[in-house]
């Protein structure tokens, strides 16, 4: 599965099925771990890991008041962990061209592991 969406002045964004192993800890405990992420590639952003909530510990995340839009994929919602405010992000309702992104969490910090 990959969509691209191209924009105006030569913005592009796409999103294929990784199979990367994507790990975020957070001050020694584990986040979230995924062997399926999205794998979302913006013009000028370095690639982004979109992971699945079943591979989130979203009991760990407080939802945050904080939203952003971007006229690429839409509205963002927030959460944050003891310490960190904001540190993952989620397009509810995110454009038809990216819709595949739909509820899937993104880190700042993810790592992706070697196996």
């Amino acid at each position: 599965m990959t969509s691209h969406s191209e924009t105006a002045k030569g913005h592009r964004i796409t999103v294929e099925q990784g199979t990367d192993h994507v790990r975020v800890v957070r001050e020694g405990q584990l986040l979230a771990e995924s062997r399926r992420p999205l794998l979302l590639r913006e013009t000028g952003l370095p690639v982004r890991y979109y992971l699945p909530p079943e591979d989130v510990r979203t009991e760990l995340l407080t939802a945050s008041d904080t939203t952003t839009r971007c006229p690429f994929k839409g509205d963002a919602s927030y959460w944050s962990v003891p310490g960190k405010a904001d540190l993952v992000w989620a397009y509810q309702q995110p454009i038809p061209e990216v819709a595949a992104i739909k509820g899937h969490f993104c880190f700042y910090d993810a790592e992706v592991v070697g196996d």
